[in-house]
């Protein structure tokens, strides 16, 4: 059973989570360095983990560093994740989100949200 710091930091994460705008991306370190807790983007991968059932947390939008959609595994379907971020007009290339750079969206620039 996960202990209650852990719980509540993953209300955080997935509260950061669903500020990604639509047809944005963002990655799991810009996640933990803007809830201060940079070094912590593996925890915000757990997280993640099971975040592909909560209709409210778009999971989809979270990607490796290099743009690269380590957790589609954690949705069901096979392509479920590559299929998300295409109806939001992205364009994937063997588990790689093409214009990484241009679609990124860093939480850490939001005003007054860091933690």
């Amino acid at each position: 059973m996960a202990k209650p710091e852990t719980l509540n930091f993953y209300e955080r994460v997935y509260e950061v989570t669903r500020m990604i705008p639509y047809g944005k991306v963002t990655s799991y370190g810009a996640i933990a360095k803007c809830l201060g807790a940079a070094g912590s983007a593996r925890m915000v991968g757990y997280a993640m983990n099971g975040a592909s059932n909560l209709e409210d947390v778009p999971a989809h939008r979270v990607l490796n560093r290099n743009g690269l959609l380590t957790g589609k595994h954690h949705f069901k379907g096979t392509h479920l994740m590559q299929q998300l971020l295409e109806s939001e007009g992205h364009t994937v290339k063997e588990d790689k989100l093409q214009n990484f750079e241009d679609k990124f969206w860093d939480p850490v620039e939001m005003v007054g949200f860091k933690t």
